[in-house]
């Protein structure tokens, strides 16, 4: 078999440098796409050749299939390798890429399409002798029909759109009486997210975890899986720490739960990397009896590093020889586990604000040693308000989970960013909780545990010290010159007036330790706190109290929806901006006039932007 000789990438970011890394390891000539403003990252310039091919918006950009396709045939592109995300689980540009003559990287278009509706997916498992949850797969979608099914399956269930994804589409019932609200606006948000309002009804899981397979095939009939992943820590269903194997997994259960992936991935003929992903009830451990399908990502994994770790295996790799016709690399006999690894994804997103999207330059961005960075931006650049909010995946390995939890939580305290806004302290104490030390994880491990996980908005006492101690002039033993408080006959105290995040503090106690301190910006346990000496014209900022409405985050304006001059009744939305898919409606504080209006819709604001202000008008 010839390897494939060139290589183009229909991705950006992160995966798009580490599919790169392999290819050029393999002596495969790389092809980037970017949009404009993406013509300075890292994946551009470590690539061979790279091609523009539109604006920002994604849909003008990395969604535009015939830009990609012209692209290749520009370049003299020999395959194209989809990444995870955008069109990485099309079928049409599948088929599009394989018409055009070039090779797909990626998984067939049929196994895509036989695995892109839950409920065709699950009649197939069920065929297969795969388990799958108890619930309706039915082609009756009446809501008589739903509520009866729902109603025998027993509460709680879970509606899902059986086009769904990424946690839309969802609801959980908890009685019989809230089903048809729910199963309404279910439909809602199915149609207009996937543009199909069929649902299946499933046995909600009241102890979950998320575990799943990640499989192998090649086109010589060959099949294997590479172990599990779980990936139960999740935050409004989105994976945050992943790790493998999976705590708490005996080697009974192992066997039974990957021999059904493999006889998922046989069930659709599948080629290339692929996760099959279960349902598991943990309340009383894992047993194979209570663990289920629930369905298959036909693609690359964001977390496909963890496995890697434990494998010593190349899953890029492994993709490229497969699609160049090759067998698979290793025998399931020849595959094994090695110690413990753990993967948390760095986002751009303030914790203490809700997770609202942070963007803009990355003055700095550094992370300690012994650790595994997946990143697609570096220090110098930016994080822009177009894309995934993800920075960089901390990928750790050990001897032990004990041992890979320890040096995932060091990872995430070292790690500096800075302005953006990160995760980093809230990755740390989450990797350092002792429920996830001791292996007590599900998926409402963050929910349960918020209050301890998320960071205070107020800068700690070891925060305070260290801003003191940095402004704190060398002592000369001159009463007159130092900021040390001076009394007859007593030793001397700190008293230092700071400001740090913006607000002024009184220090009585420094200086602090264990802080990195660097360009008037403090570092500690993996949050961000600029610092300096107070100013003598501080005053508070506005807020709510006041009237004026600030922007919470760097983002664009979509909605604008008051005039100046009009009669606002508290809760009213005002404005609604978005930023990283994530849409934030701003609320009036209280009944009042709308004095001042900043912002059109279409805007582009920063955090911390005047956008409205609200007068109370005449009591």
């Amino acid at each position: 078999m010839v390897m494939i000789q060139s290589l183009l990438i229909a991705n950006r970011g992160e995966i798009a440098r580490r599919i790169i890394h392999t290819a050029k390891r393999l002596g495969i000539r790389t092809i980037a796409v970017h949009s404009d403003v993406d013509a300075d990252m890292p994946f551009v310039r470590e690539a061979d050749a790279a091609v523009c091919i539109g604006t920002a918006a994604a849909i003008d950009s990395y969604l535009r299939q015939d830009r990609l396709l012209e692209a290749a045939r520009a370049t003299g592109a020999a395959a194209i390798h989809p990444g995870y995300g955008f069109l990485s689980e099309n079928a049409e540009f599948a088929e599009a890429v394989v018409a055009a003559g070039l090779v797909w990287v990626g998984a067939p278009p049929a196994a895509i399409r036989a695995m892109g509706l839950k409920d065709a997916a699950k009649e197939r498992m069920i065929a297969a002798g795969v388990p799958v949850t108890p619930g309706y797969l039915g082609a009756d979608q009446s809501p008589e029909r739903l509520q009866s099914e729902a109603d025998a399956i027993g509460y709680p269930v879970l509606i899902k759109a059986v086009a769904g994804g990424g946690g839309k589409g969802m609801r959980k019932v908890d009685a019989a009486a809230d089903f048809a609200e729910m199963l309404e606006s279910c439909k809602r948000e199915a149609a207009a997210s996937f543009g199909n309002t069929q649902v299946l009804i499933e046995k909600y899981i009241l102890s979950p975890r998320h575990i799943e397979v990640q499989v192998f095939g090649d086109t010589h009939g060959g099949a294997v899986h590479l172990f599990e992943r779980d990936c139960s820590l999740q935050r409004r269903h989105q994976k945050v720490i992943e790790e493998a194997p999976a705590p708490g997994m005996d080697a009974a259960t192992r066997a039974a739960v990957c021999d059904a992936a493999v006889r998922a991935a046989r069930a659709v003929d599948y080629v290339g990397a692929g996760t099959i992903e279960f349902i598991a009830d943990g309340s009383e451990g894992l047993r194979a009896d209570r663990i289920w399908f629930m369905e298959m990502n036909t693609r690359l994994q964001v977390e496909h590093p963890v496995t890697e770790a434990i494998t010593g295996q190349d899953l890029v790799e492994w993709q490229l020889r497969v699609a160049s016709g090759e067998p698979l690399p290793k025998r399931q006999e020849e595959l094994s586990i090695t110690g413990w690894a753990m993967e948390a994804r760095l986002y751009a997103e303030n914790p203490s604000t809700g997770f609202l999207p942070s963007t803009g330059p990355l003055d700095r961005l550094r992370f300690p040693g012994d650790v595994r960075i997946d990143s697609g931006v570096e220090e110098g650049g930016a994080v822009t308000p177009w894309y995934d909010p993800m920075i960089a995946k901390l990928i750790v390995h050990g001897a032990s989970r004990r041992e890979a939890a320890a040096k995932l939580a060091a990872a995430a305290r070292g790690t500096q960013v800075w302005p953006v806004r990160t995760n980093a302290a809230f990755l740390a104490r989450a990797a350092a909780h002792p429920d996830f030390v001791a292996g007590h994880v599900d998926t409402g491990f963050i929910e349960r545990h918020a209050d301890a996980l998320i960071p205070s908005a107020e800068p700690s006492p070891a925060v305070l010290a260290a801003a003191a101690g940095a402004i704190l002039p060398v002592s000369t033993g001159d009463p007159w010159t130092s900021l040390r408080g001076f009394r007859a006959n007593a030793a001397p105290s700190p008293r230092i007036e700071v400001e740090v995040a913006g607000k002024p503090y009184l220090v009585t106690d420094a200086p602090g330790t264990g802080v990195v301190v660097a360009d008037g910006v403090l570092f500690l346990d993996g949050e961000a706190w600029p610092f300096g000496p107070r100013r003598a014209d501080h005053v508070a900022g506005g807020g709510d109290g006041d009237g004026a409405i600030l922007s919470p985050m760097p983002g664009r304006v979509i909605a604008v929806l008051v005039t100046a001059g009009q009669a606002v009744s508290k809760g009213e939305r005002m404005l609604v901006l978005e930023a990283m898919k994530m849409e934030q409606a701003l609320l009036a504080p209280f009944d009042g006039i709308v004095a001042d209006l900043k912002v059109a819709e279409g805007a582009q604001v920063p955090e911390g932007t005047l956008l409205v202000r609200i007068d109370r008008g005449e009591s």
